[in-house]
């Protein structure tokens, strides 16, 4: 199997910062389709030789939030700085056709139509959490075609946050006053997670509500455990709406990537990320190969029957399917 004539040339188009190309090259490593499977991993392989140096940035919080207002401030900000900017936004997936029910370029227009901006709505498709089995992917293509910031947009759900803290340098944290999103909801897990707070939609009536949260918020990251890197979460306030808080938000985080760089840390957690792409890799090419044999599906079948049976475990017949498997691959 080799990959398109076309490639080579898309390859130099996308390298080159032309964004139509770009979002063909996305397409074809997004998919599953095995004639694709070539020309991704060419397109993949040029794209990490090209790689630039960038930062990258996972935003999430509840829908309603106001994420892609303020991602759409945030971005222009950027871009007048000088900046170039990729949004990788997650949308939640038609569960009939896996395409995006929503579309970010609708909700981000201005963004969308300036030529130092690309925005991605990727299908979150069966993905637990709502990220995009190829968001780590995307990232490299978009860096490599001279994007030097990238914002990645969860949905917010699930265990979308877990998977994107994963991959980013910076992990902002959305929250909303006045609206059920207030402190005694708070998860533990994403707090300490969070490498800064932003209570949007701080305008209006609401701001002195939102005034308020930062205050409960900023109380409670100081009851928890405190962080090995000596990096202390602030909780901020911002209107996307109104443009209110964005510089602040930046300027912020400019000084947690000097930090971190400084330190070490950045390379270090680079590193780490790398390695688990790896191994989330292996795990769905292992997951591949299995059920591309035909072997292993019969066998499958009779080890869910004899689970239902109770004549086996559910481990010993898991054990089992793998021992044959095994066997497969050595004959």
């Amino acid at each position: 199997m080799s990959h398109s004539p076309q490639t080579p040339e898309l390859i130099q188009d996308f390298l080159q910062g032309n964004r139509a190309a770009l979002g063909r090259a996305i397409t074809l490593v997004e998919s599953n389709h095995p004639k694709h499977q070539m020309a991704a991993e060419a397109i993949l392989s040029a794209a990490m030789s090209a790689k630039k140096n960038s930062i990258r940035i996972g935003i999430t919080g509840v829908p309603g939030v106001g994420k892609s207002t303020f991602i759409e401030a945030l971005g222009k900000l950027l871009i007048s700085q000088g900046h170039r900017v990729a949004v990788l936004a997650v949308d939640p997936s038609s569960q009939r056709s896996q395409g995006s029910i929503l579309g970010d370029k609708t909700r981000m227009q201005e963004l969308s139509r300036d030529e130092d901006a690309f925005i991605r709505p990727s299908p979150s498709g069966e993905t637990l959490g709502g990220v995009a089995r190829k968001t780590r992917e995307s990232m490299i293509l978009c860096e490599a075609a001279g994007y030097d910031v990238i914002l990645v947009e969860t949905m917010g759900v699930g265990q979308s946050e877990i998977l994107v803290h994963s991959m980013v340098d910076f992990f902002l944290l959305l929250k909303l006053a006045g609206a059920g999103d207030e402190l005694q909801g708070i998860k533990r897990g994403i707090m300490e997670m969070a490498d800064s707070i932003v209570i949007n939609k701080a305008d209006g009536e609401n701001k002195q509500r939102a005034q308020r949260a930062q205050k409960e918020f900023q109380g409670a990251l100081h009851y928890l455990q405190q962080r090995g890197d000596g990096w202390s979460p602030q909780v901020l306030l911002s209107s996307g709406l109104h443009n209110q808080g964005i510089e602040e938000v930046w300027s912020l985080i400019e000084g947690y990537i000097k930090e971190s760089l400084a330190s070490g840390k950045f390379d270090q957690q680079r590193s780490e990320q790398e390695a688990e792409w790896f191994y989330q890799s292996l795990k769905e090419q292992l997951q591949q190969a299995f059920q591309d044999s035909p072997k292993m599906k019969a066998a499958l079948s009779e080890k869910l029957e004899a689970i239902q049976k109770r004549q086996a475990t559910p481990y010993r017949a898991a054990l089992g399917l793998v021992e044959d498997f095994l066997k497969e691959g050595q004959s």
